[in-house]
């Protein structure tokens, strides 16, 4: 059929739906990798929960009203509230902000001082054993525990709680990436590049950094998970961040106290933190099966 010449003809529309084929690609890797779709999934909803709480039918976390305290689960008050009033769904959801926050960072910061230690410590034979013995030295105390003594040291606050649960997650990033490392360093590729003349800069940054992420993308998820775990401990101690501070570890710890009468203070923030723990190592155990050669699968 021709088309008159006086007659525009507009583009074709751009394809809305994937095409068949990329369908069955998102239906293969969905059935494969269930646990990364899943925990995927839970994680984002609760990031979605985290960036959206002002508008989800929330107030002021922090607004007493001693009027109308330890009220039950109703259609007023979802979650119920606390002893002085507050609206614990509405702490409850300010506090993924603050668990989320704390977990990726520890991971960050976590994982990439590890990542240098570790490097250095594989390549570079003389420091190798002061690191260690100091990594060593760290992972000799429990991560609990140091992370306490660090916060004794400090004054409580958000970024503090995060210095001091990195400190104790460092030595086994370290670890991990330095077994890595004294594995590639013998491999002919890094061995050639060394012959070669190339600088040890450029060797680390184009065959070791790029081959150690895979296994420290997993660690980061795991250290991730344990870190919000170590924040709602050190919060429910009164170690953590400051009781202002809407945190599930700072709801439960100041429901413990009448939590045989109301324990729906304690309930819904020790659920949340159950379900976004168990979505980060959902989305680790996926990871680590889906970058473990000896469990991949051709297509």
């Amino acid at each position: 059929m021709t088309t008159p010449q006086d007659v525009a003809v507009a583009d074709a529309l751009p394809a809305l739906f994937p095409t068949v084929r990329q369908r069955g690609r998102i239906a293969i890797f969905i059935r494969r990798h269930p646990t990364i779709v899943v925990g995927g999934a839970f994680l984002l909803a609760l990031l979605l929960i985290a960036v959206f709480a002002p508008w989800l039918g929330t107030v002021d976390p922090t607004a007493l009203a001693p009027a109308r305290r330890t009220r039950p689960p109703s259609a007023q008050y979802w979650f119920g509230t606390d002893m002085l009033g507050r609206d614990v769904y509405s702490r409850v959801l300010f506090g993924t902000r603050v668990s989320l926050f704390v977990g990726f960072s520890v991971a960050i910061l976590a994982s990439t001082i590890g990542l240098l230690i570790g490097i250095i410590a594989g390549f570079v034979r003389p420091l190798d054993t002061i690191l260690m013995r100091v990594m060593d030295g760290l992972m000799a105390i429990p991560g609990i525990l140091l992370a306490i003594a660090l916060m004794a040291l400090t004054r409580g606050s958000v970024a503090n709680v995060i210095i001091a649960i990195s400190v104790s997650q460092i030595p086994q990033v370290a670890r991990l990436v330095r077994s890595g490392v004294l594995t590639l360093r013998e491999q002919p590729y890094v061995e050639a590049a060394i012959a070669s003349g190339t600088r040890l800069p450029k060797i680390l940054w184009l065959h070791v950094v790029p081959n150690a992420l895979a296994p420290l993308a997993v660690q980061a998820t795991f250290i991730c998970a344990a870190a919000m775990i170590t924040e709602a401990t050190l919060s429910f101690l009164g170690a953590g961040t400051p009781p202002s501070i809407p945190s599930w570890g700072n709801i439960m710890a100041e429901g413990r106290a009448i939590w045989q009468v109301k324990p729906y203070i304690v309930f819904f923030p020790a659920i949340f933190l159950t379900i976004t723990v168990l979505a980060v190592n959902m989305l680790g155990d996926g990871m680590r099966d889906a970058l473990d050669p000896r469990l991949a699968k051709s297509i």
